[in-house]
């Protein structure tokens, strides 16, 4: 389980295809609130938030990625299942190395600590009423023509 008493660094990977990302979904019970996050996870001591993204597509999805770029960092302070957390969230964006996977409606996963799950591709304004880390969304609809 993640130890939130502490400022958590997180990588995250954002994928765009037609106007939608690639997303995972989580449950919040205390809120009762389904949100979702695109895939990534901790850095681990002694890595680089690239690093770290490359290493956790890898892990958790299985996937190489290519034109990796930095959009942006994001501090993220919430509370999830009634307990406080605090990220600072390094937002990439990147391309599948295999372009096939664009035409998956999704793909499976596995995280450690939560187990399987599916990421999917989403619309952010239409079908994304929460969207995690805060500020994600206006980072979205800056970069969106770069």
């Amino acid at each position: 389980m993640v130890d939130r008493s502490v400022i958590r660094p997180i990588a995250i990977c954002v994928f765009r295809r037609q106007g939608q990302v690639l997303v995972g979904e989580g449950y919040d019970p205390v809120k009762g609130e389904r949100y979702h996050r695109p895939v990534g996870g901790s850095l681990q001591f002694g890595e680089t938030s690239r690093e770290a993204v490359v290493r956790e597509l890898d892990e958790e999805l299985g996937v190489e990625l290519s034109d990796l770029r930095l959009l942006g960092v994001l501090e993220n302070i919430f509370t999830c299942e009634g307990k406080a957390a605090h990220e600072i969230v390094f937002v990439y964006e990147a391309r599948f190395a295999d372009e096939s996977l664009y035409d998956r409606p999704l793909l499976r996963g596995y995280e450690e600590w939560a187990g399987a799950y599916a990421a999917v591709w989403r619309d952010p304004d239409q079908e994304l009423p929460v969207l995690h880390p805060e500020g994600l969304r206006d980072l979205l609809e800056r970069t969106a023509e770069r």
